[in-house]
């Protein structure tokens, strides 16, 4: 979400005012994230987010703009796509394929405790179920081919014992997903990046409540159980040591759970996956630090935060504690 491509106010205006959303009064770069270019755009109806895809195409971007639309319209708070008056919701900006979506209410909260955790593992597994009947399907563009194809571009950068750990470690996950265990493990779409800084709470009418998901453009066809390490890797970390929070990782499976029991393959397996989604976000960092784009804003994440993870996952593996009744895997 950083600024690649600047969109002038004459264009902007005239793309919202085409959607039915109002005149333009406001235009503002977004300076967080670093994959497309986003601002904030305000009318007199109300706020909305203008996203510019600065490498996704259209063929790939009905899936995202769709899942949207599927899991609001089934009340799980996410941005709604806003469509042209003949319901298409992909545009075109500046020579770029683009998207307004209405702006969440709320703000993120960066140091979580027990009771985030708890929203957020709660409202995730409504949404694995919600995107349970989505009747589209495309691959988890940052999967594991993509990990296969980035591993050796980044390896040059790195030093002979994070070269060896990277390589044995997708070694080890290639060889997990051609098992019979990990073909078996239940999936569907995932958002795949729900950080914390991808959340939204409000605390204006009293305790802190969940109002939101955001930024679905890494979402795709994959495991549940891998969008569900991706977010204990986030939401129950410690962020100067990658260990993993008991307290908080406890509180976010169980309010999960209570949606969606974890199978039993998925409660075996999780140590895996928590590595999985450790490397997988080691690796990208990797790429966005050592091979970086030109942009206005840009701020790319120190790759190391996930090398530590990655240890730590595997030198403490974590078993979630499974619930009674789960379904057999």
């Amino acid at each position: 979400m950083a600024v690649y491509t600047e969109v002038p106010f004459a264009e902007a205006d005239a793309l919202l005012q085409r959607l039915g959303l109002g005149a333009l009064t406001d235009l503002q770069g977004i300076r967080s994230g670093i994959e497309n270019t986003n601002y904030y755009a305000t009318t007199a109806r109300g706020q909305w987010v203008l996203t510019l895809f600065e490498r996704l195409g259209p063929e790939q971007l009905p899936y995202y703009l769709r899942l949207m639309q599927h899991l609001a319209e089934r009340g799980i708070p996410v941005p709604a796509p806003q469509p042209a008056p003949d319901g298409r919701l992909l545009h075109q900006v500046a020579g770029k394929p683009a998207a307004v979506v209405t702006r969440l209410p709320g703000s993120h909260r960066l140091l979580p405790d027990a009771d985030h955790c708890r929203q957020v593992g709660e409202m995730l597994a409504r949404m694995h179920l919600a995107g349970a009947d989505f009747p589209l399907a495309q691959s988890h563009l940052r999967g594991l081919a993509w990990w296969a194809e980035t591993v050796p571009v980044v390896l040059p950068h790195l030093a002979p014992a994070q070269a060896a750990l990277l390589q044995d470690e997708l070694a080890f996950q290639q060889q997990l997903a051609d098992s019979a265990a990990g073909r078996a493990l239940p999936r569907g779409p995932i958002h795949a990046d729900l950080f914390r800084d991808n959340v939204m709470f409000d605390d204006t009418a009293g305790p802190d409540r969940l109002c939101g998901f955001f930024d679905f453009y890494f979402a795709g066809t994959d495991t549940w159980g891998f969008d569900l390490a991706v977010c204990l890797n986030d939401w129950c970390c410690d962020l100067d040591t990658g260990v993993l929070d008991e307290l908080r990782a406890t509180a976010f499976v169980a309010a999960y759970q209570a949606v969606r029991p974890l199978d039993h393959g998925e409660v075996r397996l999780m140590p895996a996956l928590l590595r999985a989604a450790a490397l997988r976000f080691w690796i990208s960092r990797l790429w966005d630090w050592h091979l970086p784009r030109d942009a206005a804003l840009l701020q790319p994440k120190d790759p190391t935060h996930f090398e530590r993870v990655l240890r730590r996952r595997i030198a403490e593996p974590w078993h979630p504690i499974a619930l009674p009744g789960g379904a057999e895997s």
